[in-house]
């Protein structure tokens, strides 16, 4: 592939941005070489700056289930900008939104709309300690929320520890108030709990992990036991959903699993691919954000006109069973086929997929049950197998840490010919 024009484009970035990019994982640093910039996207296909295409399973890290620049979704935006992009005061189009979120979500009674995923955590933990009285949180190792403060914290060497800051700029004594332990791993959780009785106002999780790669917190039981101990302590159970939200059900993972928390946060796909976010949960937790209450948060851009009405466009149609039902089929047919590949080429792998998330793991361990799994995986193979998969025009996360996503704008032909070109790509990669 020509790549001068993203070449150039890098070159000119790094001058003014930080690492040349304006979000991390970018930058391509844990795969080598540099990242393509991108021209546009339509359907299931980006095209970047050299003219090169790609078959697209980053989906702008999991909005556009419906692809990109979608017809509706798009008029819909053009339409209501032609009335103005933001009045900082109240407009229909957000009452719209939050009966279609609110209609759609089963632990949400009340919601506030924010701008981005990572206000919507860190808005969900405050509300937590204002409704609770109480100061620390438990999250878990490798689980991103946002980075806020008090979420970039990771686990020390032990099972179960004290946090300490995992970015530059967070104060020790505020990462002590975050308690992390590994994923699947319940002794550690309640040992956390008996040295911390009654001062732990929640717990925050992604029902399925994304930023670990898929974790299956499911069938292990883990998500049924937090929600049983948060029960008996006292403490509200978070779900983060800001990638599983409307991704692998309409009501998001708690509606796939049976399994209700008492905040949501959501992301991504409610606003169609624009900037948005979103918390929500039971009313007596809700009515605690001011103005009703003393919980203070508040946003000059929040409930935008423009996002409000792509996100409404967006979750309208995904109220059709028969968009999962395709999503299902596509996405079983791309995950089982490349594990298959990988099992034919003689490459160790495995992998989780919960609709139309999914991650494949070159790993000899049978499951990838937690983060340190996922670190124990062969990230120079993967580095590797991304690169002659972008060779091959398949766009993938540029890490071995993230979620893939399926659209409903992937068609029969775009899962062969990405299952064509992943046999080659692993043969290239060995």
């Amino acid at each position: 592939m020509i790549t001068t024009q993203s070449e150039e484009n890098f070159n000119a970035a790094s001058k003014l941005l930080p690492g040349g990019v304006n979000s991390p994982v970018r930058a391509f640093k844990s795969v080598g070489g540099n990242p393509r910039f991108i021209a546009s996207a339509k359907g299931a296909k980006l095209t970047d700056v050299d003219g090169n295409a790609y078959i697209d399973y980053v989906g702008s890290w999991g909005p556009m289930i419906l692809g990109h620049a979608q017809p509706d979704v798009i008029a819909g935006i053009i339409e209501t900008a032609a009335h103005g992009v933001s009045f900082g005061a109240p407009c229909p189009l957000e009452i719209k939104l939050a009966k279609l979120v609110v209609d759609m979500v089963p632990s949400i009674d009340v919601v506030r709309f924010v701008n981005s995923g990572t206000e919507a955590t860190m808005s969900a933990l405050r509300l937590a300690r204002g409704f609770t009285g109480r100061d620390k949180i438990i999250k878990f190792e490798g689980g991103y929320h946002g980075h806020a403060d008090g979420l970039l914290v990771k686990a020390g060497s032990g099972a179960a520890t004290f946090g300490i800051p995992d970015s530059a700029g967070v104060p020790q004594d505020y990462a002590k108030l975050t308690l992390t332990c590994p994923l699947n791993d319940m002794a550690a959780v309640r040992r956390l709990f008996a040295e911390n009785s009654h001062e732990i106002a929640c717990v925050i999780v992604e029902p399925i992990p994304g930023n670990t790669g898929v974790i299956d917190l499911y069938h292990t039981g883990f998500l049924a036991a937090l929600r049983s101990i948060c029960d008996q302590e006292g403490t509200l159970l978070i779900f983060d959903e800001v990638m599983s939200g409307f991704r692998v059900a309409s009501g998001g993972a708690q509606a796939l699993f049976g399994i209700t928390p008492d905040i949501t946060c959501l992301g991504k796909i409610i606003g169609g691919g624009l900037p948005v976010g979103a918390y929500g949960g039971r009313e007596e937790i809700m009515r605690k954000i001011s103005p009703d209450g003393p919980v203070y948060q508040a946003g000059t851009l929040s409930g935008n006109p423009l996002a409000m009405r792509a996100g409404i466009e967006t979750l309208t149609r995904l109220r059709d069973p028969a968009v999962y039902a395709q999503l299902e089929i596509r996405s079983a047919r791309l995950f089982d086929g490349l594990l298959a590949g990988c099992k034919t080429a003689g490459i160790a792998a495995c992998g989780n997929r919960f609709g139309s998330m999914f991650t494949v793991f070159f790993t000899t361990a049978d499951h990838v049950r937690n983060f340190d799994d996922a670190c124990g995986c062969d990230l120079a193979f993967f580095a590797r197998y991304f690169n002659a998969m972008l060779e091959e025009g398949i766009y993938l996360a540029p890490s071995q840490f993230e979620a893939g996503f399926v659209s409903t704008a992937h068609s029969d032909a775009d899962i062969e010919y990405t299952l064509e070109a992943a046999a080659r790509a692993l043969v290239a990669a060995r």
